[in-house]
């Protein structure tokens, strides 16, 4: 139904099967009927089943297998300690879903106005849910749309778009005229959107669509796509495939030997259980959303909200950012920039008396024309008071002028401001207008708003607008100026590997100077526009898109498939944007940014807020993302790294025909308690040297890439050989009991050592203060795991089968932790 802009208001009525009377209160019910109510349909959300979506990972299942098969052996202790730490898991995750998801509440906002039309020929006021396609709306200064609206009649009318297009200037309207049908939105003069304001004028329009069928309703289908998963989620869970492989492949082995050597089946199912547990890192969950968490609090300090925590490491991982100019790399207020004065004193009295704006109020234009007066330190209040306005021509939307008559010291004179073509048609044609002509031309062509300003003198009021004479006194170029800091935040982002694109509704001169003033355009890049775009294919726009720095005149769709081309490349694409037409590309985006400043809808959508609508905010932004995101690396190398130890522990043990080394509970509470101490440490880790002098990386290579891997194995088998070598030799000089609680006790001690090595990849003694600098509380945390332990062995016997330790013991297990610590250091030497 949006082929409307394209008929006449004849056709337009006759379509509707309506008229200029409005629809009959009767017609209205049927109506309702068939269109339904002209809100949009809020997306129904089952917690139930974002409950269950928390268990459904390959981790999980292993712990719910190792949970049955405790029970089943009859060890319900174990069994209820595992099912208790999967729910918590789950309930943690399903509480933070729960927060995220409200992306449709802003857009049904917009529904909740009133609004006035025609019905039975008279004038009433309803609820704008209540309007239906045929409606007559009478439209005034200051209201917000509440359809899509065939223009019947017009008059100086001036509507701001920037919600729906991004155009930062109010754009001219015009039921007059009649377009072809493939006319982009941004161009339908004779057409008002839902959602849009009236800045200037009055209107009259038929509603030919409502609800969904607006363009405002497209955009919210399109936010009921789900958003991609953040870059950690897909490599944790990629890792975790991986991770089920390795563990099913040992299994298989040890059922094999198991079955070849007739081991006794009850030995066998309780070393698979120590297998299945030993194989779960269950403290990786907890500790990346620690991670995540203490990022977003320290983000908020830099006025970045984040509304879901995997955002905070999609930050670090951004190659794209896709960004409007409106409010994020420019101030969103237009500013006179340039100026051209023939007679400075004239000027001044037309910027200032053929202007119906305050300083906080009106035509953007206008106001920045007063703060231009202020600058110039002329009180435009008092040139005001001293004139007499006789007669006003208000802003005519064919002519593109506005013009006053006044009457300043007994001397009438009628001033005109508007497009410049308009006024040399009222005005000589002499020299100086050649002159003009090509100042004008200049302005323009640096993207510039331009308006011209005239005089006339006359000696009554008598004439016409037509038959006018007047001398041009000046022209004024207009800017949306960019923001301070985003030039430095622009080079500081290609420097790290991140492209910056610029897609705006503005048009082309206008976008290429401001991206080109802030360093966003470069010499041989291009400038497209969002038709250029339509006319592509994916492949085209793709590779279109290597060489091009702006799209300007974008429509929200244009932007969306910017988005979804460039993530069908494996780029990481962060968007930002602040109006209803940025909602489609902030969902489907890896990350939504939205501005604080903008609409409810955006923010909604978007994973995270800008409090400061600044470019340079989001860059500075990425670079704690990029420490975050290496936080969470060395957590995800010392647990992942335990884990494979304990495995190598209990796997030795059932080759070497040993007693089991370590009980399933004993795994638990290191993973949980000694351990689970140490590792949330990582999370006020800092970092050794400038992430933003890296290039980005794949999140696969981010966290598990051939370096992670060949470490993590390393300390892994060095950890299991050295605890099944204390366990053997005392198994050798002693009990079962004593050899399995030193064995339990030499694995939380040498994690603690793992723990100091992971604070920085570079070797613990070329700089022992700054590894202490680095992350302080990872000593901390081994005081309170070492209490923890103690009590394990002395205090917990009956839970976790232990027996007290001799101080003998306490050296063999000591020993164990230095020789791992001593290796590990020697590694970092000769491989840095």
């Amino acid at each position: 139904m949006s082929f409307f802009h394209s008929l006449s208001v004849d056709e337009t009525l006759k379509k509707l099967r309506t008229s200029l009377k409005g629809l009959a209160t009767s017609e209205v019910k049927e109506r309702l009927k068939v269109y339904g109510y002209n809100a949009l349909k809020k997306e129904e959300i089952k917690k139930w089943q974002i409950f269950l979506r928390q268990f459904n990972n390959p981790l999980v299942f292993i712990l719910i297998g190792a949970a049955v098969l405790t029970a089943f052996m009859g060890h319900a202790k174990d069994s209820l300690i595992i099912v208790f730490i999967i729910l918590f898991n789950g309930i943690l995750g399903f509480w933070q879903e729960l927060k995220a998801i409200s992306s449709m509440e802003a857009l049904q906002k917009l529904a909740e106005e009133r609004t006035v039309v025609l019905r039975d020929g008279k004038e009433v006021e309803i609820p704008v849910s209540e309007v239906v396609p045929g409606d007559v709306v009478i439209l005034g200064e200051g209201d917000v749309v509440p359809a899509d609206i065939r223009l019947v009649k017009s008059t100086g009318l001036l509507v701001d778009e920037a919600i729906l297009t991004g155009e930062s200037v109010p754009v001219e309207k015009n039921a007059d005229v009649i377009h072809k049908e493939d006319t982009p939105i941004y161009k339908r003069e004779n057409v008002v959107f839902k959602g849009t304001v009236v800045v200037r004028g009055k209107a009259l329009g038929v509603v030919f669509a409502t609800g969904k069928n607006t363009e405002i309703g497209k955009i919210a289908e399109r936010a009921k796509e789900s958003s991609p998963e953040s870059p950690l989620t897909r490599a944790l869970e990629s890792f975790s495939k991986r991770w089920m492989l390795v563990l099913f492949l040992i299994l298989a082995v040890i059922l094999v030997v198991a079955v070849l050597e007739k081991r006794d089946i009850y030995d066998v199912i309780m070393l698979i259980i120590a297998e299945l547990v030993s194989a779960v890192p269950e403290g990786l969950p907890l500790v990346v959303t620690f991670v995540l968490v203490i990022g977003a609090v320290y983000l908020s300090k830099k006025k970045v909200l984040v509304k879901y925590l995997p955002a905070v490491e999609t930050l670090g991982s951004s190659t794209y950012i896709v960004s409007d100019k409106t409010g994020t790399i420019t101030e969103g207020k237009l500013k006179v920039y340039s100026t051209f004065a023939i007679d400075k004193e004239e000027l001044y009295n037309v910027a200032a008396l053929c202007n119906d704006a305050d300083i906080d109020r009106g035509d953007p234009l206008e106001i920045a024309l007063l703060k231009w007066l202020e600058e110039e330190g002329i009180n435009w209040r008092l040139l005001r008071q001293k004139a007499v306005k006789l007669w006003e021509y208000p802003f005519d939307t064919k002519r593109r002028l506005m013009a006053v008559g006044v009457e300043i010291d007994g001397k009438k004179q009628v001033l005109v401001k508007g497009a410049f073509e308009s006024l040399v048609e009222l005005s000589l044609k002499d020299e100086a207008v050649e002159k003009l002509s090509k100042l004008h031309d200049e302005l323009a062509s640096q993207g510039l708003r331009v308006l011209a300003f005239g005089v006339a003198d006359v000696s009554d009021d008598k004439f016409s607008i037509d038959n006018l004479t007047i001398k041009i006194v000046g022209l004024v170029g207009f800017i949306d100026p960019p923001k301070e800091g985003v030039k430095e935040a622009v080079n500081t982002a290609r420097k790290a590997g991140i492209r910056v694109l610029m897609v705006t509704g503005d048009n082309p001169a206008t976008a290429a100077a401001i991206a080109r003033s802030v360093d966003i355009l470069k010499e041989g890049e291009r400038v497209l526009k969002g038709t250029d775009i339509d006319k592509m294919s994916d492949g085209e726009l793709l590779e279109a898109l290597k060489n091009t720095a702006v799209i300007a005149r974008a429509t929200p769709e244009n932007k969306y498939r910017i988005v979804r081309v460039l993530q069908s490349a494996k780029e990481i694409v962060a968007v930002t944007g602040d109006g209803v037409n940025d909602v489609p590309a902030l969902k489907a985006a890896d990350l939504g940014i939205a501005m604080g400043g903008g609409s409810q809808a955006a923010r909604e959508v978007a994973k995270m807020v800008i409090t400061d609508n600044n470019l340079s905010v989001i860059v500075e932004a990425i670079k704690t993302g990029r420490e975050i995101a290496k936080n969470i690396r060395k957590a995800i190398y010392y647990l992942v790294s335990c884990s494979f130890g304990e495995i190598f522990v209990v796997t030795s043990g059932f080759f070497l025909n040993l007693p089991l080394p370590l009980q399933p509970v004993q795994i638990l509470w290191i993973n949980l308690v000694t351990e689970g101490v140490q590792d949330k440490t990582f999370a006020f880790g800092k970092s050794d040297k400038d992430p933003m002098n890296e290039k980005p990386k794949k999140p696969e290579e981010a966290f598990f890439d051939k370096k992670q891997l060949k470490d993590t194995a390393f300390a892994a088998v060095l950890m299991g050989v050295l605890v099944v070598a204390v366990f053997v030799y005392l198994l050798g000089h002693g009990s079962y009991e004593r050899a399995n609680t030193a064995a339990f006790t030499s694995l939380a001690v040498i994690q603690w050592f793992n723990g100091i090595q992971s604070i920085k990849e570079k070797p613990f003694f070329a700089n022992v203060i700054e590894t202490f600098k680095v992350n302080p509380y990872m000593f901390l945390a081994i005081f309170a795991g070492f209490a923890l332990q103690l009590a394990a062995v002395y205090l917990l016997s009956g839970v976790l089968n232990t027996v007290p330790l001799a101080l003998t013991d306490w050296g063999y297990i000591l020993a164990s932790g230095i020789a791992f610590f001593l290796m590990i250091e020697v590694k970092k030497w000769f491989s840095t």
